[in-house]
């Protein structure tokens, strides 16, 4: 319900939160300015009904804005061309498909970003087997892994900027719970009541993780 929503968004506020410890009224919103953000953005993140998924989206802009323009600058790949090289190197390997359904990105963005790792001699396709075209696996070829061994680092130095709030309790507190709400996500309905897939692939929600925003775009 509305209200629950709202109590909800102050509750989640924590005491870290501007929601709380600001006046006699503790579950008031308070005054704005109180976070050091803007107006809007304070909104967005403590005066929402939905804080959850505007917090965790807000997270993944912070992660992945500045690592992909990063990516961009130093490495000549595009934000999509990345997110398959990083698929491929956590996994060992894979299809376009498997790379597709757990980006968010659409299957055109993919197949042209594919393309060009191939033509730069990042990825390659398997040889032998009865598959074809899509239906063949994908693997990074030495210069992939060379160029994912020389990013990685860059990922997880920013990572453990946006973790050092954190004690290492904190952390450890923060793994379960995060991995309770994604292992539950298998039951979350895949279109809203009017049909409209949740899922995206039209390429109007850009940043969910891989986290992505990830966590697809977590990569």
């Amino acid at each position: 319900m509305p209200t629950d929503g709202l109590n909800a968004s102050r509750v989640g506020a924590g005491a870290e939160g501007p929601s709380e410890g600001e006046g006699p009224d503790r579950g008031a919103p308070a005054p704005v300015g109180v976070s050091g953000m803007d107006a809007m953005l304070e909104a967005k993140l403590w005066r929402n009904p939905c804080w959850f998924a505007f917090r965790l989206n807000y997270l993944a802009l912070r992660y992945n804005l500045p690592l992909y323009d990063w990516v961009r600058r130093r490495c000549g790949l595009s934000r999509p061309e990345y997110v398959c090289l990083y698929s491929l190197a956590l996994s060992d390997g894979g299809l376009a498909s498997d790379i597709t359904r757990t980006s968010g990105f659409p299957k055109n963005t993919l197949s042209r970003a594919i393309r060009r790792l191939e033509e730069l001699g990042l990825v390659a396709r398997e040889e032998s087997g009865s598959g074809r075209g899509r239906g063949r696996r994908l693997h990074l070829s030495p210069a992939g892994w060379a160029l994912y061994r020389e990013t990685l680092p860059t990922f997880e130095a920013h990572e453990t900027r946006m973790l050092s709030g954190l004690t290492e309790a904190e952390r450890a507190t923060l793994s379960r719970l995060m991995a309770k709400v994604v292992l539950s996500a298998a039951d979350w309905p895949t279109e809203l009541p009017d049909g409209r897939t949740c899922e995206g692939g039209d390429g109007h929600d850009t940043q969910r993780g891989d986290g992505a925003s990830a966590p697809d775009e977590t990569a």
